[in-house]
């Protein structure tokens, strides 16, 4: 029998190209998606007419239960990584409604924000930090991070789920850094860091950097993140079972390279000025508050450093990410959050 999958986030940027990026592969897979509004409920159904609609929110603790309990899979993208109350009702739904002859595989969206506590604890903005972390060798260091980082409650609960019911519920948290490239799901299709920076780039006529522009973050295109995805649906499906995928050793950097924030403000501008949007290829320095009045903590993450080496998924699984660079990215962006501003 196909597997079952249910999805959280298919209307969002991660979900809705994961949903593409596994369906499109297994269109004889079973599908469905939570969703909490008809207009969007629409959207998603034009695009996949045979996936079911699930009506709900991430507080309907009870709706997400009783659907993780069902699925043969679970990938969950709808603020993964934050909302505590969804993340307990999966782990509840998985524990309780599979076996150890039939588990259940969650896929759960971590992100790379959670590297970035030593910075926020020293308030250190735009500053260079050689800090590397790897999900190999350097895995338990990442599954044993300060409860008080960014994610770190969420992902606590992911890998308790596939430590204390090993045998029931496959868990692994596949962590992304900086998302970039036009998304492929149903709804919404931009990211957040860089064309917020390129959006602001735009409206500034001048590219904003956080202090120094020192800070170094990983990257990802999203059509590699969703070839992840579909990777360990497939090790899902086939019950591959091996341990360093699923549970304490489940957790798995999602990078393609890094870039310093301040290059690609310089890059944005660069761009900008080429296509004639913005008068010179000029940036600006802010400080942390300065920046927050810019774009809240998608600014301030432009001043942090959110470093890895995914070793894991290329190791275990064969994933090659082949999408286009970052930087090859760049100008098409531009273009795109351009239009976008012309429209407003």
């Amino acid at each position: 029998m196909a597997p079952s999958v249910f999805v959280t986030g298919a209307t969002g940027y991660i979900g809705g190209d994961a949903l593409y990026a596994v369906s499109s592969k297994h269109p004889d897979w079973s599908f469905a998606a939570l969703v909490r509004d008809d207009a969007k409920a629409q959207q998603v159904k034009a695009k996949y007419p045979n996936l079911r609609i699930v009506k709900g929110t991430l507080d309907d603790y009870d709706v997400i239960k009783e659907e993780a309990s069902k699925a043969d899979i679970v990938i969950h993208t709808a603020d993964a990584s934050d909302h505590e109350g969804a993340a307990k009702a999966i782990a509840d739904g998985m524990a309780s409604g599979h076996t150890k002859e039939r588990p259940g595989y969650w896929l759960h969206t971590g992100g790379t924000g959670i590297l970035t506590f030593a910075d926020s604890d020293a308030e250190r903005y735009g500053e260079y930090d050689p800090k590397v972390y790897d999900d190999m060798e350097g895995q338990h260091e990442l599954t044993n991070l300060p409860d008080h980082a960014f994610h770190r409650n969420v992902d606590k609960i992911v890998i308790e789920a596939g430590t204390k019911h090993a045998d029931v519920v496959k868990s692994v948290i596949i962590c992304p850094p900086c998302i970039y490239g036009p998304g492929r799901g149903p709804v919404w299709k931009r990211s957040r860091q860089v064309p917020t920076l390129v959006q602001k780039t735009l409206e500034l006529k001048k590219a904003p950097i956080i202090g120094a522009g020192k800070s170094v973050w990983n990257n990802v295109h999203v059509h590699d993140l969703g070839d992840l995805f579909t990777l360990y649906a497939d090790a899902a499906a086939t019950h591959n079972h091996d341990a360093e995928l699923w549970g304490p050793k489940g957790y798995v950097l999602a990078e393609n390279g890094e870039h310093a924030w301040g290059d690609v403000a310089k890059a944005a501008a660069e761009a900008a000025a080429k296509a004639g949007y913005i008068p010179a290829p000029e940036t600006t320095s802010m400080s942390k508050d300065e920046a927050w009045e810019v774009a809240d903590f998608q600014a301030l993450s432009w001043g942090m450093n959110s470093r890895g080496k995914a070793i894991r998924a290329k190791k275990l699984l064969g994933w090659q990410p082949k999408a286009p660079s970052i930087w090859e990215e760049i100008p098409a962006l531009v273009k795109r959050e351009w239009e976008s501003l012309q429209q407003k």
